[in-house]
């Protein structure tokens, strides 16, 4: 694919603002600013398929070039002294790269001259440029700010396939990209099952995008501001989402033929413990005889800690101590994995648990956690170390001066203080039944209708019983391996996706 963008030089006119505090004393003087555009370009490229580098004249100061070369060790490219000459130019690039086995995109302000390099083979683009008249040259393209580079190149390598890709649009939190990004889940690049992946950005309107992508891959849980849950079984919880998620929200309502691998409604039974429980519930439909329970913890919801009547209610839920209480809401607000494991009636009254919430079982399992990945039609597992068994407990609870164990799940994990195995991977020792729990991992991406989850399985001592404690909506799988594990992610995003398109056809022929 010679004829795709396959590396990306961004001319330093494009890189450094001066700040308010004028010229520098030294290379480490933060007189010399990243533009905002080139540090949300630098890292979308970093881990993108995509070469990239920095590129100087040199007539640079020397304080300039010391700031140029640290940026690019910070993002992980190339920095390059350009002369004057073309050819120089490029053979410069293609010492330090070789044969990139495509095309090169140079990146240029539109107030500097870059006239001089048009008659190389290389793709210049303008950054602030006017409004470009059919008559300019054909080799030339014009955006008006940094941020919409990603999507000039997608569109650009779209079509030098004949638009014989699938351009998946895609948004979450920086963290969680980078998760993904730089075990190369997103490159800009086409993959071998014909996917390009565009990050989607609400620093420009979001609808140029969105025309120019084929479905779209979110992670709403990362854009709530809120969720107000609903006190009826019926009625939807209310949530409200970041302008920009609302924005993508608007556009998917009054389009509704436009795709998203799993839709914003599906991923709401996610977003509350208690509705997650309850479909649970219906896995012991699946029981099948001569094979181990596969169930959800037994569980409560409770509305206030100081009920009287709680430790009967516990009781009737087939509940003892200890226990862990969890927020209803899980996820997508500050506090909504802050966590308590309580051990006495007595460790309910002012415990620091947002209500309402759902006190759920506390198994003893081994300390061994099972976590589940479902990419699509392949389902992967890890062992991990987990909490240990409620008499180790019952130690730190007495050194803690009887007072229940607060942790906050995405942080930390209360452990064996006294038989800590280094890392988080551990051996397995007990009995899993990988295929009782594939069967309930298909069962759940049906009744969900999701593509990409997981959940947490721990296996109960003395029975056997395996329990799911947990479940998310696409998880970065970051303890499989990449080269598993990435392919297994691009496949379920393209099968569903055609998926999608077959159920359209469908539709509208027999319409």
């Amino acid at each position: 694919m010679s004829n795709l963008v396959k590396g990306v030089i961004l001319d330093e006119s494009e890189m450094l603002s001066a700040s308010e505090h004028g010229t520098p004393t030294n290379a480490n003087d933060s007189s010399f600013q990243l533009r905002p555009g080139a540090s949300y370009l630098l890292r979308k490229l970093r881990h993108s398929s995509i070469r990239s580098g920095i590129s100087y004249g040199p007539g640079l100061s020397p304080d300039k070039v010391n700031v140029l070369k640290r940026i690019a060790v910070e993002y992980s490219c190339e920095c390059f002294l350009l002369h004057a000459s073309v050819d120089g130019g490029v053979n410069e690039i293609t010492r330090a790269w070789g044969d990139v086995g495509g095309i090169i995109m140079y990146v240029v302000q539109n107030s500097k001259d870059s006239m001089c390099k048009i008659s190389s083979n290389w793709l210049i683009t303008v950054v602030g440029a006017e409004v470009v008249t059919a008559g300019q040259n054909s080799s030339m393209l014009y955006i008006n700010k940094l941020e919409e580079l990603p999507l000039t190149i997608c569109c650009f390598n779209k079509k030098a396939t004949c638009n014989n890709v699938v351009v998946v649009g895609y948004v979450m939190k920086p963290s969680r990209e980078e998760d993904f990004a730089k075990r190369g889940a997103f490159p800009l690049y086409p993959t071998p099952n014909g996917l390009i992946f565009l990050p989607l950005t609400f620093e420009i309107p979001l609808s140029s995008q969105l025309q120019n992508v084929d479905v779209v891959l979110h992670k709403a849980t990362d854009e709530i501001i809120s969720i107000e849950l609903s006190n009826s079984s019926v009625s939807s919880n209310r949530i409200t989402y970041t302008k920009g998620m609302q924005e993508l929200q608007r556009f998917m309502e009054d389009h509704s033929d436009f795709l998203a691998i799993d839709p914003l409604s599906n991923i709401y039974p996610v977003l509350d413990r208690l509705k997650i429980q309850l479909i649970l519930l219906r896995l012991q439909e699946q029981k099948a005889k001569g094979r181990h329970a596969i169930r959800g913890a037994h569980f409560l919801k409770v509305i206030d800690f100081k009920d009287p009547g709680l430790p009967q209610r516990l009781s009737d839920a087939q509940l003892s101590l200890p226990c862990i209480v969890k927020p209803q809401v899980a996820c997508g607000t500050a506090d909504s994995h802050s966590m308590a494991i309580v051990f006495g009636t007595e460790d309910f009254k002012d415990l620091n648990v947002p209500i309402p919430a759902v006190v759920q079982e506390y198994v003893n399992h081994s300390s061994t956690l099972f976590k589940f990945y479902v990419l699509g039609e392949n389902i992967f597992h890890a062992v991990k170390k987990s909490t240990p068994n409620s008499g180790i407990l019952m130690k730190s609870y007495e050194r803690n001066g009887l007072r229940p164990i607060l942790f906050d799940s995405l942080k930390s994990l209360p452990i064996d203080t006294e038989n800590q195995n280094s890392g988080d991977s551990i051996s397995c020792t007990v009995d899993l039944d990988l295929e009782l729990i594939k069967d309930a991992a298909k069962w759940l991406a049906k009744t969900l209708d999701l593509t990409i989850f997981g959940f947490d399985v721990v296996i109960q001592e003395g029975t056997g019983d395996h329990v799911i404690v947990d479940l998310n909506y696409l998880p970065s799988f970051k303890e499989i391996d990449k080269d598993i594990a990435i392919p297994a992610f691009w496949d379920a995003i393209k099968l569903k996706f055609e998926a999608i398109k077959m159920q359209q056809a469908t539709i509208a022929s027999s319409s």
